[in-house]
C-alpha cells in the first residue's frame, strides 16, 4: 500500500512541476512577436529582455520581461501570436502617437 501511494505521489509530483510546455522553435516565436510588439509600439526603448514563456492558469502564454534593464511587463500572446495585452510598470515607456488609436504592426 505504501509503495502505490508513494509512486502515485511521485507522479501527482512530477505533473505538477513539469517543465515549460513551450518547444525551441514557440520560444523564439513568441519572443521574436513580443520584441516587435513593443518596438514597433513604444518611443525610447532602448533595449528589452525576455524571460522563457509560461502557460498561465487559463492557459494563454505569457512572457515576462525588462525594457531599459529596469522596467518590468509581462505580455500575452494568443495561439496564433498576437499580442492579448501588456501588463506594465508605471515607467513603461509612452505608446508612440500612431499608435494610440490602434496598435501599430508587428510580427
Amino acid at each position: 500500500m505504501w509503495k502505490f501511494l508513494f509512486v502515485l505521489t511521485t507522479l501527482m509530483c512530477v505533473g505538477c512541476n513539469s517543465s515549460n510546455p513551450y518547444d525551441e522553435n514557440t520560444i523564439s516565436q513568441a519572443k521574436e512577436t513580443a520584441e516587435s510588439y513593443i518596438e514597433n509600439n513604444y518611443k525610447g526603448v532602448r533595449s528589452i529582455e525576455l524571460e522563457n514563456p509560461y502557460q498561465s492558469p487559463m492557459g494563454a502564454m505569457i512572457l515576462d520581461g525588462t525594457v531599459n534593464k529596469d522596467i518590468d511587463f509581462s505580455i500575452t500572446l494568443t495561439e496564433d501570436y498576437s499580442v492579448a495585452g501588456i501588463s506594465k510598470d508605471k515607467d513603461f515607456p509612452k505608446r508612440k502617437d500612431e499608435c494610440r488609436e490602434n496598435s501599430c504592426d508587428y510580427k
